[in-house]
């Protein structure tokens, strides 16, 4: 189990520290949430989530098969709904600038629907994961 510490700082700013490192990061509502978008919102921080936990399986997956991803970039891309308030998309584009067979390639499309983030976000929340080789 993981423990993380969060403490209001006023004005819609949190600051967040991750127990086993002491890491902290800070949030700020968004601009179109009543905030000043100074830093990550919460969602923003879902959708990060997201895309780091899809780099980390792949790199999970390349240690495995012995191929080098290092470079390999995500850009997400979130969109609201209005009401409710809440996240409608997540759209995930990866980039793997290496060459990588076909077989390979389709191991780690199948791979990045198999992060714990993805499968935990609720079904109403459409997810699209982009490739791009090479």
């Amino acid at each position: 189990m993981v423990a993380i510490q969060l403490e209001y700082q006023g004005d819609l700013h949190c600051v967040a520290v991750h127990g086993p490192s002491g890491t902290e990061l800070t949030t700020d509502a968004p601009k179109d949430n009543q905030g000043r978008g100074e830093s990550f919102s919460p969602t923003d921080l879902v959708a990060t989530a997201l895309g780091s936990c899809i780099l980390t399986i792949l790199g999970i997956l390349a240690r495995t098969l012995e191929i080098d991803i290092k470079g390999t970039t995500a850009v997400i891309e979130k969109e609201m709904t209005g009401a409710p308030r809440m996240i409608k998309q997540l759209a995930v584009k990866i980039h793997v600038p290496h060459e990588v067979s076909e077989e390979n390639r389709e191991k780690f499309e199948r791979a990045s629907h198999t992060c714990p983030v993805y499968r935990s976000l609720h079904p109403d929340v459409q997810k699209t994961i982009e490739f791009v080789w090479g």
